[in-house]
């Protein structure tokens, strides 16, 4: 079903030189991007995250005595009894989290036509929001998934966790290559028994029966946000919006492997292919804000980042 990583935060150690080089390549992108997050999390999101994530409920801090104008219903009747003086309980509120990044590695992830691959763009979207959480000391979560949960990374804190992430978010090989994004909303059903805040982010990509699949991808969409606070981030590129005119093309589904060939010099096409694309792009936003689940939109080459705070503020009005 699934696989846990080891736990070191460095790629293994290997024996060629061209294992070594790797090696040492992917070492160094993952500091790259994680000095890339946190320099965004730096001049952007400061006390964005803290705002708008608060604490669940209240833990109990101590007693003192009870002075008029408290409410009585905070009296802790044993303490009274026992000393014969009116006390009150204190609490504090709970401000650790837990956050759980549910990141789609399907083989439609791959796909990039500008700077990076969708799946970079959602590994950078995650790595903010992970350091925003370690600032804020809560804990981190991932989830990779394809047609199965590839991998579970437990909640945990540190700049270490952080990096393990990224480089397992970036570098992890999926056995599976087709997406069930209801097969991941159980399996966080299941595994995070506490109330988390869960970002799920995926391309959205449903093939086959596209209204059906969609209508179980809304059912457990509304049974997971129930459990937990859950927002849903689109990951895509510009080239699954519109084509290019550059004649006829052989295309490949990556996830089924079917060809098909298009001509992309006929206008036509070009228009038909927009128009399905953002037509399938609105169902799908259509069908889980319905549910009240945030959905934010990303598309690679674009500023993501005033797009996610925009969402923050969003939310902290909402919340005010």
């Amino acid at each position: 079903m699934f696989r846990f990583p080891k736990k070191d935060p460095d790629p293994p150690q290997l024996g060629d030189a061209e294992s070594e080089a790797r090696a040492a390549e992917i070492l160094g992108r993952v500091r790259r991007m994680e000095v890339r997050t946190s320099r965004l999390v730096d001049d952007a999101m400061a006390g964005r995250y803290a705002s708008v994530f608060k604490g669940r409920g209240m833990d109990f801090d101590r007693v003192r005595d009870y002075v008029p104008g408290d409410d009585v219903r905070a009296i802790d009747w044993n303490v009274t009894a026992r000393t014969g003086i009116p006390h009150v309980k204190l609490f504090t509120e709970e401000r650790e989290l837990t956050i759980m990044l549910m990141i789609d590695v399907s083989a439609s992830s791959d796909f990039g036509s500008v700077r990076e691959t969708k799946r970079e763009l959602a590994t950078e979207v995650a790595g903010v929001l992970a350091a925003s959480a370690i600032r804020n000391q809560d804990k981190v979560g991932l989830i990779l998934f394809t047609h199965e949960v590839e991998l579970y990374i437990p909640p945990a804190k540190g700049q270490t966790h952080i990096l393990r992430l990224i480089r397992e978010a970036l570098f992890f090989e999926p056995k599976g290559r087709g997406t069930d994004i209801t097969v991941a909303l159980d399996y966080v059903n299941r595994m995070i028994s506490r109330r988390s805040v869960v970002f799920l982010v995926s391309d959205f990509a449903l093939t086959g029966n596209f209204e059906d699949q969609l209508a179980h991808v809304r059912r457990k969409l509304q049974v997971t946000s129930k459990h937990h606070d859950l927002i849903a981030v689109s990951a895509t590129d510009p080239r699954e919006s519109e084509l290019p005119a550059v004649g006829r093309l052989t295309v490949e589904d990556t996830e089924t492997g079917e060809l098909v060939e298009i001509d992309t010099g006929s206008a036509r096409v070009r228009q038909d292919y927009a128009e399905k694309a953002a037509s399938r792009k609105k169902t799908v936003r259509q069908a889980i804000r319905s549910l009240g689940v945030d959905f934010l939109e990303f598309e690679n080459g674009s500023d993501w980042m005033a797009g996610l705070m925009k969402f923050f503020e969003t939310r902290r009005q909402r919340a005010a």
